[in-house]
């Protein structure tokens, strides 16, 4: 069986590539820059192709090849659509690494005609959302009756450029939360709260994270919040920005913030991708006010992400999955997260 790595020479596609290199695996590379393609593809003495996701011919004809795309070129919001819709047509799994919201909410909406093509629909097989679609699902096994819930996390790592490039075109749309089984638009900054981690209490914010979706379509918990790790000043920056959501939008605007991200972001070293570790900590709450909690620790994000999107992807081609929309821990089970290396699950209650 085949697959094509699409957005190759991005940060966190030339990691992957490493990756699926280094387990034996010889994907078809792919991207729309001819030259940074090349070269990727040469070092690793890999086949490449080039071509846009706007050329619909090229882009079929590169999927018909192959079994799967594992598509890592965002924005996911403006790039998932017309993957899908090609591997729709073409009959491909469709792998990707995106933590978008609105892509989770769009391959769900597509579940039927996958399973009519015959193929499997897999966003998020990346940092965004393994680990916490994992501790979604461990927590519900924990209290099946749960009603609410909530999940952090807090990483030391960087940011890479395409993860920053992605979160400046998102300012002006605010929040995400599910209540009640749908999904609202709330503020920035819509909760705070703070948790206790290895004996140190930390501030975290509610952000608009994909398990927002993915998190109900793997447990069907009606109310889901999702946080990050922040220091309280940023925390009120974030809630100051709700004033100027607008102005975010604006084409001038974007145009001056992408072009900061160019020039100042490059993403962790390997240093920082072999030490740092994330940790993520979840609760859920039933309708009797009982609650069971977790902690989990495992490896830098942009690491644990090369690693668990070429391992779902080989999982997905040799598996045997009905055809149809996944999540990963739909697909891989709840403890998926744990043949991740160094990671651990800690019960809190």
């Amino acid at each position: 069986m085949t697959y094509l790595i699409y957005g190759a020479y991005g940060y966190t596609g030339a990691l992957i590539v490493k990756e699926a290199v280094s387990k034996g695996h010889k994907p078809i590379l792919a991207g729309r820059n001819a030259t940074l393609t090349a070269a990727i593809a040469e070092k690793y003495k890999l086949p490449y192709e080039v071509f846009s996701l706007e050329e619909t011919q090229k882009l079929e004809d590169a999927l018909s090849k192959v079994d799967l795309v594992l598509h890592c070129a965002g924005p996911y919001s403006k790039t998932a659509r017309p993957m899908i819709k090609a591997c729709l047509h073409t009959k491909t799994h469709y792998i990707d690494i995106t933590g978008e919201l609105e892509v989770f909410e769009y391959a769900a909406s597509k579940d039927q005609a996958a399973v009519d093509a015959g193929i499997v629909l897999l966003p998020g097989a990346g940092f965004d959302v393994v680990p916490t679609d994992c501790m979604a699902a461990h927590l519900h096994e924990l209290m099946p009756d749960a009603t609410e819930l909530e999940m952090g996390f807090q990483s030391l790592s960087k940011l890479s450029r395409g993860t920053a490039l992605t979160m400046t075109e998102n300012l002006d749309k605010g929040g995400a939360i599910r209540k009640d089984g749908r999904i609202l638009v709330v503020p920035n900054a819509y909760k705070s709260r703070n948790w206790e981690i290895n004996g140190k209490s930390i501030s975290f914010v509610s952000i608009p994270w994909g398990d927002v979706s993915t998190a109900f379509h793997s447990t069907g918990i009606p109310n889901i919040i999702l946080y990050f790790a922040a220091h309280p000043k940023m925390i009120q920056k974030m809630k100051k920005l709700n004033r100027f959501r607008w102005f975010m939008g604006l084409g001038f605007v974007q145009s001056i913030l992408q072009k900061r991200v160019r020039k100042n972001i490059t993403g962790p070293d390997e240093k920082m991708r072999e030490s740092a570790r994330s940790m993520i900590w979840g609760e859920v709450t039933n309708g009797k006010g009982e609650k069971k909690a977790a902690l989990m620790n495992t490896l830098e994000g942009y690491k644990l992400t090369s690693i668990s999107a070429v391992d779902i992807s080989a999982g997905v081609l040799t598996k045997g999955l009905d055809p149809g929309f996944y999540t990963p821990s739909k697909a891989f089970g709840a403890d998926y997260i744990l043949t991740i290396s160094d990671t651990t699950i800690e019960d809190l209650s």
